[in-house]
């Protein structure tokens, strides 16, 4: 008797480029391999559940796991490219180790993570911060954080990242970064920082730390 494979195999194997019908689906996510890596890769920095104590260094616990792998993947130059969209020698070095499944293993690891938030200090700049996140600069053009991270700080996942609880520090430092072309990889954000004074990024900086 005459065997006939089924129809739909058929359109595939007609459809597919060669060898793809061959090709293996990604790795299933791992945190505890994720735990692993940040144990003995990132924890110096960021501590092993993504806690950092030290403001130059983010907090990591609590991001969204494919904002995470988006930054790991854009401290790595592209094919062809002279530079990564986000320089920075400390992390070009760590990122170059992990495969593409490390990055997303670690990266759900850190996004499982409970946050232990920083907190806002400055009450003199409260109000300006408050203003500048909810409902943006209208003369300068600068919208409000709130339409991209959400009210609360919390972001959008897979689009926008997690901000509020974030060390102030490091929150001026990046926005500084987009404002002086350091940092590469939001041509969006990069918009919104040139727009932007220095007391207008502390002032929003510190308030983004004490959202919860």
């Amino acid at each position: 008797m005459l065997r006939t494979k089924p129809l739909a195999i058929v359109l595939v194997s007609l459809f597919l480029p060669a060898g793809a019908a061959l090709a293996q689906a990604p790795a299933k996510v791992d945190p505890n391999k994720g735990a692993k890596i940040a144990q003995d890769v990132c924890a110096a920095c960021h501590a092993a559940d993504g806690n950092s104590a030290t403001p130059a260094n983010p907090k990591l616990a609590a991001q969204h796991a494919d904002y995470l792998a988006k930054q790991l993947t854009d401290f790595k130059p592209k094919e062809g490219a002279k530079e990564a969209q986000r320089p920075s020698p400390i992390m070009a070095a760590f990122a170059q180790q992990l495969s593409a499944e490390d990055v997303r293993n670690v990266s759900a690891h850190f996004a499982a993570q409970k946050l232990k938030p920083a907190a806002a200090r400055n009450k003199d700049t409260v109000e300006l911060g408050q203003k500048i996140y909810r409902s943006g600069i209208a003369a300068k053009g600068v919208p409000a954080c709130a339409g991209c991270h959400s009210p609360t700080g919390a972001g959008i996942p897979a689009q926008y990242p997690r901000l509020h609880g974030q060390f102030a520090e490091y929150t001026e430092s990046q926005l500084v970064a987009f404002r002086q072309g350091g940092r590469k990889n939001s041509p969006q954000m990069a918009a919104v920082a040139d727009r932007l004074s220095d007391r207008e990024i502390k002032a929003v900086a510190d308030y983004i730390a004490g959202l919860r």
